[in-house]
């Protein structure tokens, strides 16, 4: 195994795009102003026409080396400390980071979602949720059956079919070329924005104070308004640092198939914003926070009568952070999106079906724009903490999947490397893969990989077992140690 440095303006692995510096790393290390490279101990590769795994490497390197700054600037530490990213690990966390043991997971999907063939080109239905389901049944007309849906999907453009299931409430996504998506209003929207959106929000005092060099943000109390899967990805990796995650549901929502792999080291309640009480409850919540994170689209918050400003009175020393999925300007920038549909609108799932020469659309092999995403999340919450106890006010950072999906399509792998169809597409743990104790889930016993980084004098721990939602309460912890 070689050790090579990720960073900026350093060289990554002639085998993850042949870069003599990696254009996914500097980027990275720029949007943040990261200035600590982290080493990463070399491994197998995703078989992609995009370096995915160096988007792995990269973004998880990125709260490596994000944390190693912030414990020497409140001087948590007394030198700058080795962070490590383990190839093979990061690669394992982008599939998932529970494996059951005499259970199962859910299925992802549910029987309608998927890939159709109209009359032009391709689309894909996400309809795991029954709202989104309904939706795209409504539009098409048809009775909840796959072949009726498939049938009749036949008969449509695809474009007409994407804004008509939209129209209706839905998620849909045509399959364009990334030609078509530069050419595309949203595309072009994207392409001009920055990877991270960067603000100012207040000169108000924060009140966190870090006090333990091993896990440097006990004691943060981090609101988790987030879903499926950026989101909780980002604050299951603070949580592992330490952070007092709490996420905030409706009463009676669920997210089935991930949840076990992303409430890991998070307590979960049910508020209903839509009740007074509740409200109040939430308010204090939002009051003593020092994070914020929401990955609702664009107004939904506003559209409880929580709008930014509302936000800010109620907590003026608030760090927020926030995530959409098609960018935060453009005629799309309110539109729900999930990582499947980016990757079929801005031209990923395409150039897959041309590379691979299938006949249908071809993703990524791993939900990369959702987990790349999730850790430039966690990673920007660190730098906002960071700036906050340096003396440089509070700010506020706002990602996409969108953005991040043309990063990943700059780190393209087969121009330089043509073996690089030929890696990995899923990879199956080992028992040294796992932590030493075995997790105790309300599912039932599960094995969860190891930290997928390390860092020097920093221990990456989880304080709770994944747990299902609503099951804790609407509190921040009076425990420290939690």
């Amino acid at each position: 195994m070689t050790d090579i440095l990720i960073g900026l303006d350093t060289g990554i692995s002639n085998k993850i795009g042949n870069n003599a510096q990696s254009v996914c790393a500097n980027e990275i290390w720029q949007a943040l102003s990261l200035k600590q490279p982290v080493i990463l101990q070399d491994g197998a590769q995703f078989g992609s026409c995009f370096a995915v795994s160096e988007l792995a490497a990269c973004s998880i390197g990125a709260v490596a080396s994000a944390i190693t700054n912030l414990k020497k600037e409140t001087n948590l530490s007394k030198s700058i400390e080795t962070a490590t990213v383990d190839q093979r690990l990061a690669n394992l966390w982008f599939q998932q980071s529970i494996y059951p043991i005499d259970w199962e997971l859910p299925p992802i999907w549910d029987t309608i979602a998927g890939d159709y063939q109209t009359k032009d080109g391709w689309i894909k239905l996400h309809t795991n949720l029954e709202r989104h389901r309904a939706a795209a049944l409504s539009a098409l007309g048809v009775a909840n059956n796959r072949n009726d849906v498939e049938v009749a999907i036949k008969h449509w453009q695809t474009n007409e079919l994407e804004t008509a299931i939209v129209s209706e409430g839905g998620v849909a996504a045509a399959m364009r070329s990334q030609q078509q998506w530069q050419q595309h209003a949203q595309g072009k929207a994207v392409a001009s924005e920055p990877l991270i959106h960067w603000g100012k929000s207040s000169s108000a005092k924060f009140d966190f104070a870090p006090s333990s060099p091993t896990q440097p943000l006990r004691g943060l109390r981090v609101l988790d308004l987030t879903r499926v899967l950026a989101g909780p990805v980002a604050t299951r990796t603070l949580a592992g640092l330490g952070a007092d995650v709490l996420r905030i549901d409706p009463p009676g929502w669920d997210e089935p198939f991930v949840v076990p792999d992303i409430t890991l080291g998070k307590r979960c309640a049910y508020l209903d914003l839509n009740n007074s009480k509740d409200r109040d409850q939430f308010e204090e919540l939002l009051e003593n926070a020092h994070i914020l994170i929401h990955g609702y689209r664009p107004g939904a918050l506003d559209n409880l009568d929580y709008d930014q400003n509302t936000r800010q009175k109620i907590s003026p020393s608030l760090i927020e952070l926030s995530l959409s999925a098609y960018g935060w300007s453009g005629p799309w920038a309110k539109r729900r999106g999930f990582d499947s549909l980016v990757q079929m609108s801005s031209g990923i799932a395409d150039a897959g079906m041309y590379a691979y020469k299938q006949n249908k659309p071809t993703p990524l092999p791993v939900q990369a724009l959702d987990h790349a995403t999730g850790y430039l999340l966690a990673a920007a919450a660190i730098r906002l903490l960071t700036n906050a106890l340096s003396g440089k006010g509070l700010g506020y950072a706002k990602l996409s999947l969108a953005r991040t999906a043309e990063l990943l399509k700059n780190s393209t792998q087969t121009k330089n490397n043509p073996q690089a169809l030929n890696g990995l597409h899923k990879k199956t743990p080992t028992k040294a893969d796992f932590q030493t104790h075995q997790e105790q889930t309300p599912w039932g016993k599960a094995n969860r990989l190891r930290s997928p980084f390390t860092i020097q004098g920093t221990e990456i721990i989880w304080n709770y077992p994944a747990n299902k939602l609503g099951t804790s309460s609407a509190q921040w912890s009076k425990n420290q140690g939690y």
